[in-house]
């Protein structure tokens, strides 16, 4: 998550507030919040209601830029990996490759709802971004209309109305992680029921789509060693201000203005990554993008706008003028990036806008249908004119070959004693290929628990008998609940082991051209016959002649009837597959995690009211 200012929300800095401050941060911590009771006060004092405004945006976004870096500085250095957010791009020869697939690999598909007054429509998109690494370039997309069945065109509306009596195109509002899809509502009538089969349907979105390509992606690798050192390619330089156990502070330059077309487009042109001693990248835990001088800049304005009485268009226009003024005289830009991990080595990307290539496409997509499961015997055909490779699949099918000890280490425990009643242990570890396999046949075995009380050094003292009610153990969920009222003793440590579950899977490569019985290509759609190769037990992977693996667009399940057996599953690609890889879980096995876990101590002074 980045902080940048000026800003307009405090909302994107909460996913930053959620790690407890460490004891050295405490006193940090208390003049931050005193600091913001009094800020919280003078605003009360203001009486005009723009200038109270105005004091509030600049003002809250500089105590939650000072709060973020707070937790982003007491954040403990654990390890967490993450991807490569340049993979994508080092598929394609140029940036314009990398647009042209974003936009020529874009699809629709009609999608069911609950309602028979609604239908989803759902963009697909060949890529797949999250924050930080969202879509390398600029790019903005947007939708004009719907054409029915009918011929009839639906305009696209920025909001549902609830007054509007004729078929909408708006937001779907009933799908968050989804942001780009829509509905379109048909108009609700008291009392008559309605057949969604005999209403139009829709048959093609139309919309634009603009992407702006930067001439080129220039990147520098550095070390400890390049520390106050700049580097310079062309008209791009990096300097490593600082590098510690989990941030680099870097300043950066473009020597060239940005090109005309996007003089005034906001760009975030810096990508930093780093790697750990052991060569894979770690992921991000964020970023603070404003220096101390532009933060003196920002409370500068923030005292002149307190010593105002009223609001007027003459300040607006000088505070407007002050900053244009500043951020001309900012030859040099600059981030501190915090990872998850001790720094090795840093690549820090350039997007060079000196230059750039603008790509502006008017869509006329088709509405396709590709329900999950279908009874229809024919093979509908998904080409597109792209290939996407899935950069995640290598680190993914490791979960294939997951040892009991791998397995082990990767478990997590976390405790909740907040409901003294109902106290968790819980133990999880991250989802892998493992999981995907392990199918529904489980036998945990047993899963002893016992309770233990401490001694005056804290170690573990003697066990603590319980009636059966006190506690109860979920093998399959991997959690312990426990009732403290129901202990005779408080307990310090729990001790005893959990089931894990590891699949045994078997791994095999073909030829497209030399497939085993069951197995069939049709252009990039690979045909499995379910009866040969039954779903819960069986993944597939295909790769091209490069040796990637391209990723799988989706799949549909053909079966024989709603409620029968499934016949044949088809999977479609973004390219054609050359060369295809099968995993067969063959067997199951169950794991046992011994543990020992130092309990939290739960605060039951509300329970013994």
């Amino acid at each position: 998550m980045d902080g940048r200012l000026p800003l307009t929300s405090a909302g994107i800095f909460m996913a930053l507030l959620i790690s407890a401050c460490s004891p050295s941060d405490e006193k940090r911590q208390v003049s931050l919040e005193e600091k913001t009771a009094q800020f919280e006060k003078s605003l009360d004092a203001i009486e005009d209601p723009k200038l109270k405004d105005a004091v509030a945006e600049l003002g809250g976004s500089l105590l939650l830029l000072e709060r973020a870096q707070l937790k982003l500085d007491s954040k403990p250095v654990e390890t967490e990996y993450g991807e490569d957010a340049l993979a994508v791009l080092k598929h394609y020869p140029t940036p314009q490759a990398l647009v042209d697939t974003y936009i020529n690999g874009l699809f629709v598909l009609h999608k069911d709802s609950s309602s028979d007054y609604l239908t989803d429509l759902q963009p697909v998109f060949p890529f797949n971004f999250s924050i930080p690494a969202a879509f390398l370039f600029p790019h903005g997309l947007q939708w004009q209309s719907v054409t029915l069945s009918n011929k009839r065109v639906i305009a696209f509306q920025p909001e549902w109305s609830e007054t509007d009596p004729g078929i909408q195109l708006s937001p779907s509002s009933s799908n968050v992680t989804n942001p780009d899809d829509l509905t379109v509502t048909y108009p609700f009538i008291e009392g008559l029921d309605v057949d969604i089969k005999n209403q139009p349907q829709p048959v093609s979105l139309q919309g634009t789509v603009e992407v702006i390509a930067p001439r080129r992606l220039y990147s520098f690798d550095l070390t400890k060693k390049d520390i106050g050192q700049t580097r310079t390619n062309d008209n791009l330089s990096v300097t490593l201000v600082k590098l510690g156990d989990n941030y680099a502070e870097i300043e950066f330059s473009n020597s060239e203005p940005p090109a005309p077309e996007i003089a005034e487009t906001p760009l975030n042109p810096l990508i930093v990554q780093a790697r750990d001693a052991t060569g894979q990248f770690l992921s991000r835990s964020g970023s603070i993008n404003e220096n101390a001088a532009q933060i003196a800049f920002y409370q500068k304005q923030l005292a002149k706008l307190q010593q105002q009485k009223l609001w007027s268009e003459s300040l607006e226009k000088q505070l407007n003028e002050e900053q244009r003024t500043f951020e001309k005289q900012q030859k040099r830009h600059y981030s501190k990036v915090y990872f998850n991990g001790t720094i090795e080595t840093l690549e820090v990307s350039l997007l060079d806008f000196s230059g750039v290539t603008v790509t502006r496409k008017d869509l006329d997509l088709p509405v396709r249908r590709f329900d999950r499961h279908t009874t229809a015997k024919t093979i509908q055909p998904l080409s597109l004119p792209v290939v996407v490779y899935d950069d995640n699949a290598p680190t993914w099918l490791k979960g294939a070959t997951l040892t009991p000890e791998q397995l082990k280490k990767g478990v997590r425990i976390t405790q909740s004693v907040e409901d003294p009643s109902a106290a968790r242990v819980e133990f999880t570890h991250l989802r892998s290929f493992n999981d995907e396999l392990l199918g529904s046949s489980f036998n945990p075995g047993d899963s002893p628990v016992s309770f233990f009380t401490e001694d005056s050094s804290g170690k573990r003292d003697g066990s603590i008998e319980l009636p059966p009610e006190a506690y109860e153990v979920d093998p399959l969920g991997g959690t312990i609940t426990y009732d403290l009222n129901l202990f005779p003793q408080t307990p310090a440590f729990v001790v005893g082991s959990i089931p894990l579950f590891l699949a045994t899977v078997e791994k095999q490569t073909f030829d497209a051209h030399q497939l085993p019985k069951g197995l069939e290509l049709k252009g990039n759609a690979l045909v499995v016959d379910s009866k040969v190769f039954p779903d819960p037990d069986w993944r597939f992977f295909a790769k091209d002649d490069s040796g990637n693996y391209l990723k799988e667009i989706l799949a549909v399940s053909h079966d024989a009837s709603t409620e029968g057996p499934a016949l044949f599953a088809v999977h479609y690609f973004y390219g054609q597959p050359t060369r295809l890889e099968t995993y067969q879980r063959t067997d199951l096995a169950t794991v046992q995690y011994g543990f020992e876990v130092k309990l939290d101590k739960a605060d039951m002074s509300s329970q013994a009211q």
